[in-house]
């Protein structure tokens, strides 16, 4: 797995345990639903840190708290 599916596979994660639609967390997080949205396009490789962390604030949660998690420890080598 790489880093962004395992990112993606996280906020999806994060937002089913809490009852939480992707909307709902673009307005937790204060930025648009588009934004949100455009991080799970196959188009879209590149995921700000700046966005991440609004995500974790919506969530309530640091990103450390996001970042411990086991689907981090399984990823594989990304050579370009």
């Amino acid at each position: 797995m790489y880093i962004k599916e395992a990112i993606l596979s996280r906020i999806k994660q994060l937002c089913e345990s809490k009852n939480i639609t992707l909307n709902m967390l673009a307005n937790l997080s204060g930025v648009t639903p588009s934004t949100v949205y455009s991080l799970f396009e196959n188009t879209n490789n590149d995921m700000g840190v700046v966005v991440l962390k609004k995500i974790c604030d919506g969530l309530e949660i640091s990103v450390a708290e996001f970042f411990n998690n086991e689907i981090f420890k399984i990823l594989e080598q990304e050579i370009l």
